[in-house]
């Protein structure tokens, strides 16, 4: 998601046309997805026809509609997003909220998406039972994916794709003698070696922490064969109907363990944000911090979350000037923070939202530098 949105947000396309449709995960509520999509692509059309020209017009909605005439509602998400040229189609699925919308622009409207994947902690949760294996995707409290035989990511996998099924357990029958339970302890730290190589290949294209799920001793067994126990954020030993359950069962399960995991971020931030301080590698001043985001010095910005701060900008000078105007100015940017994150991300850093009791309204955004 990352990549792609770093693709769109360097695109520049006369018209770039975003689409943003409030979809449903589940049936019935999902009946009305369609609609809603037919809905956006109807306001689409009057646009394009009225502010381009035939050609133009035609092309592009020709293209929208062949992507999704077939379009499978069942695997919607939160938010259906669309960003279409005259060149290209991208039909997104994203697990986040959006308001219904579209953007007819030079440039596709990313920045809430941005912010929005920016401020979620995005993982993966291993399923382990001594019988199966299940891995689910998920961002903070929501469910992206559960990769199954479908799942497109897991086509040409040089390791076994999920879920995976422990067809090897040794058993011998006499399950009370101190060698048939070592010789069953012994398969399923074979099984769950081979459950990691799953992982680790699926982890190579993202590189996301992880929540590992299972009893107790499943969980030390796959701690002791995984081959980067550094990446496991959390563990997770009190839930149940792991074989079958609901994939959004397990993240809810693991929301304790998440919010651990994100408490432990906002501690280490503050740290690095003396460190950097001390070194003189911290800008707080929203001139600085947006003059260094934009010449691609910054390394990782810190955000007070639900920090907007309205701004005229002007590249050239590469300078801001706080105003309390909204968008009704074409030379107002309403949210010069999603655009100083999208500057910080585009060129390598990162960014961190934090509470609003850590990070106060006189210091709502941090950024260490690179030099």
């Amino acid at each position: 998601m990352k990549a792609t949105l770093k693709s769109l947000r360097e695109t520049k396309a006369n018209p770039a046309v975003s689409i943003f449709v409030k979809t449903h995960r589940a049936h019935p509520a999902n009946d009305q997805d369609p609609i809603a999509l037919k809905n956006q692509l109807k306001v689409v059309e009057e646009r394009l026809t009225n502010e381009y020209d035939k050609r133009t017009a035609t092309t592009i909605l020709d293209k929208i509609h062949a992507e999704t005439q077939e379009l499978n509602h069942n695997y919607n998400l939160d938010t259906l997003a669309i960003f279409a040229s005259t060149d290209d189609v991208q039909v997104i699925r994203m697990p986040i909220d959006t308001v219904e919308r579209v953007v007819i622009s030079d440039r596709f409207a990313t920045r809430d998406l941005v912010r929005d994947m920016a401020s979620a902690v995005h993982y993966y949760t291993v399923v382990l039972t001594r019988d199966k294996a299940r891995l689910i995707e998920a961002a903070n409290d929501r469910v992206v994916r559960e990769f199954d035989n479908d799942s497109i990511q897991q086509n040409n996998m040089e390791n076994i794709p999920f879920p995976i099924d422990n067809n090897g357990l040794y058993t011998t029958g006499d399950g009370g003698s101190d060698r048939s339970a070592n010789n069953e302890n012994s398969y399923l730290k074979e099984f769950f070696n081979q459950v990691d190589k799953s992982v680790q290949e699926l982890w190579g294209e993202h590189k996301m922490p992880l929540v590992v799920v299972g009893d107790t001793k499943n969980i030390g067994y796959y701690k002791d064969v995984c081959d980067r126990p550094e990446n496991i954020i959390a563990t997770v030993s009190n839930l149940t109907d792991l074989d079958s359950g609901n994939a959004q069962h397990i993240i809810d399960g693991v929301q304790e363990a998440v919010e651990g995991y994100r408490t432990s971020l906002h501690e280490a931030a503050l740290g690095e944000i003396d460190k950097a301080r001390g070194a003189n590698a911290l800008s707080t001043d929203l001139q600085d911090v947006y003059r260094a985001a934009y010449q691609g010095a910054g390394e990782t910005l810190y955000v007070r979350r639900g920090y907007v701060q309205s701004a005229k900008i002007d590249e050239d000078a590469q300078t801001l000037s706080v105003t309390d105007e909204t968008t009704g100015s074409a030379d107002v940017t309403d949210d010069v923070i999603g655009l100083i994150i999208e500057h910080v991300i585009h060129n390598g850093g990162k960014a961190v939202f934090m509470p609003q009791d850590i990070m106060s309204a006189d210091q709502p955004i941090a950024l260490v530098t690179r030099y």
